[in-house]
């Protein structure tokens, strides 16, 4: 997963700064964390320009990020399956 290169460590950010406004006032929830990781983010946030104001507005914005991601993944049909299938056996990989 391209997690942290795909939203770029310059940041997909500004395209996106309404939606994570628009989210903000949402009923939140804990997720625990590994105190290193917890650390990591921190300083990445600190070093972020202001970009994020918080740990807890980056790990939000990542998982919103992530999730996005995965729904834009395409699905093959079985029939353009085979038809990478039979290129792959053309090329000899398969």
């Amino acid at each position: 997963m391209n997690v942290i290169r795909s939203i770029g460590i310059s940041y997909i950010g500004r395209a996106l700064w309404g939606e994570r406004r628009a989210v903000m006032g949402e009923e939140k929830v804990a997720v625990k964390i590994s105190r290193r990781l917890y650390e990591q983010v921190k300083k990445h946030v600190e070093e972020s320009g202001g970009e994020f104001k918080s740990v807890e507005e980056f790990v939000e914005f990542v998982l919103e990020e992530v999730l996005r991601e995965e729904e834009e993944e395409p699905v093959y049909t079985p029939e353009e399956e085979e038809e990478i299938k039979r290129r792959l056996r053309a090329l000899g990989y398969l």
